[in-house]
């Protein structure tokens, strides 16, 4: 098991092939690591009048099972928040999207509209 310095290192590199993949794919990065009270999101990306916010999830192995299954309620509800958040003082008209990006040995898994 990664101590804490190499699994942010870990996590660091994963958001890295992430923001590479979205971009190959048509993908806007609007921001990295956006930090607000309710928490981090890792990629903030526009596509077709689409913003989606983005969890990304970096595993060297499936121990302890699909990178997916590690974003719970509690996660889900930050996220939805921490959106809120990033457009309380904007005009936008959007869509707005949860995606979760799972980056393994295997490669990199986009699964759009991963929760609502």
């Amino acid at each position: 098991m990664a101590i804490k310095g190499e699994k942010r290192k870990l996590g660091f590199k994963g958001e890295g092939k992430a923001a590479r993949y979205l971009k190959k794919r048509g993908y806007k990065i609007i921001k990295r690591n956006y930090k607000c009270p309710f928490g981090e999101i890792d990629i903030i990306a526009e596509q077709g009048g689409v913003v989606a916010f983005i969890e990304v999830k970096t595993r060297t192995g499936d121990y302890f099972g699909e990178p997916n299954q590690a974003v719970n309620r509690l996660r889900m509800t930050r996220y939805k928040n921490s959106a809120r958040f990033f457009f309380a003082h904007k005009t936008v008209d959007c869509t707005v999207r949860f995606d979760i990006v799972e980056v393994t040995g295997k490669g990199v898994n986009h699964i759009e509209n991963a929760f609502y």
